[in-house]
């Protein structure tokens, strides 16, 4: 009896002592799933914020081509693109813990040092920290433990992004072509950097020394004009272009970068961004017809006239102060008799106003155009800024032409993909 009476007593210690074993090792797993789990959400944070310091870094090294404006141009482009991104868990508004500002966009000169000089400025550098981000399990097991500065409730993630402009392998142009001029050979193919080109509106008319539309898929699809305006990548040097005749819808996508919609358009949309300025430059209000892009006003210009880098930095609209886009004082005032808006409503808002101009502003009016030959093939890119929007009923409009797109110091940048030995410029990642 005595030995029945201490097996049982040993049997009763060893059931106390598997709930206690138990009680450990599911403490330990609870530890180890709230690593994987809080850890899990710091990885998908981390990847997410960096994403959007990606696209911010991409967009702010798109506007460094020297001019005065870029550097205001680039923080302004790289907020706009970073902060569209979502964050903490796909968070728009990043949990409110605040998303880029200025001081998370800095800049660096060739030698990789910190500038504030815009004709230096090389490198855009985006860089910012999402604070508490929660940790759940971890926290809870601080609570239990007691050890809650070993377990913190919350953590800071943080991400860096470097990019600067190189030549591109492909590139993202608009979907026109233009023609040598008689003779003309690369560089600049015949044209002087400041001169006015046409962009002929009949199909297939363009003759050498304009511009005409050609699809770069290589089709003569009008709906594919207008799609190609909204965004299109992958022409490179020896593509075929397409010959389309265009439809009037190709002004929605064509207006859209001049902050120029109807009713059920918003210049939220990145497809319908507009440029830093709406600003036009026709006959009537820039008669010397060249060098709108960075040239003094010409004699007999509109009082309010002033060259595209100096509208674009005040984030001036079509109507240049204002919003209207028909009547006194208005968009289509500036330019009469060229313009007619028939259907177009509104305008992007001026200068600091929110939903406008500055706010959305992308670099959407300085464009690249492929340099074709007498077979619509390509053999190099122009770089040229979009001067007027287009009538309804659809005219002819000019581009200025700016240089060849390859040039160092070219204001042009394309979306294409990088790697190319004397392509287009191109916004990319180094960090």
């Amino acid at each position: 009896m005595p030995s029945v009476a201490i097996h049982r007593c040993l049997r009763r210690r060893q059931r106390g002592a598997v709930i206690i074993t138990t009680a450990l090792a599911l403490l330990f797993l609870l530890g180890f799933m709230g690593i994987a789990l809080d850890f899990g959400r710091l990885f998908v944070v981390k990847t997410e914020l960096q994403t959007a310091m990606d696209s911010c870094a991409l967009a702010a090294a798109g506007e460094l081509d020297g001019q005065s404006s870029a550097l205001d141009r680039a923080r302004s482009a790289g907020k706009t693109a970073g902060n569209l991104n979502r964050v903490n868990l796909q968070s728009a508004d990043w949990s409110g813990e605040g998303q880029i500002v200025d001081a998370d966009i800095t800049f660096k000169d060739s030698a990789y040092v910190t500038t504030g000089d815009f004709a230096a400025a090389k490198y855009a550098q985006c860089q910012h920290t999402q604070p508490n981000v929660k940790m759940w399990l971890l926290a809870a097991m601080g609570a239990f433990n007691g050890n809650t500065a070993g377990n913190p409730a919350t953590h800071n993630v943080a991400a860096t992004a470097v990019a600067t402009r190189a030549s591109a392998q492909t590139s993202c142009p608009v979907p026109v072509g233009l023609k040598p001029k008689p003779g003309g050979t690369a560089p600049n193919y015949g044209f002087a950097v400041g001169e006015w080109v046409t962009l002929i509106n009949e199909q297939g008319a363009a003759a050498g020394g304009e511009i005409g539309w050609a699809n770069l898929d290589g089709s003569n699809s009008a709906a594919e004009t207008e799609a190609e305006l909204n965004g299109y990548c992958g022409t490179e040097v020896g593509d075929t272009l397409g010959t389309p005749g265009v439809q009037a819808s190709v002004a929605d996508a064509w207006n859209y970068r001049f902050g120029i919609y109807k009713n059920s358009a918003d210049p939220a949309a990145t497809v319908s961004n507009p440029d830093f300025t709406g600003y036009a430059y026709t006959a009537t209000n820039w008669p010397a017809q060249q060098s709108a892009y960075d040239g003094p006003a010409p004699g007999a210009a509109a009082p309010t006239a002033e060259n595209f880098l100096t509208k674009r930095q005040a984030y001036a609209s079509c109507a240049d102060t204002g919003t209207k886009v028909k009547g006194a004082n208005s968009c289509e005032s500036i330019s009469a008799p060229h313009l007619s808006l028939n259907s177009f409503q509104k305008l992007a808002a001026p200068g600091d106003a929110p939903g406008g101009h500055k706010q959305y502003g992308r670099n959407r009016r300085i464009v690249t155009v492929p340099v074709i030959n007498a077979a619509s093939q390509v053999v190099d890119y122009a770089c040229m800024l979009m001067l007027q929007p287009l009538s309804i009923p659809m005219t002819n409009v000019q581009l200025e032409f700016r240089g060849n797109a390859s040039e160092e110091g070219s204001p042009c940048t394309t979306s294409g993909l990088p790697g190319g030995a004397a392509g287009p410029l191109v916004p990319v990642l180094v960090r």
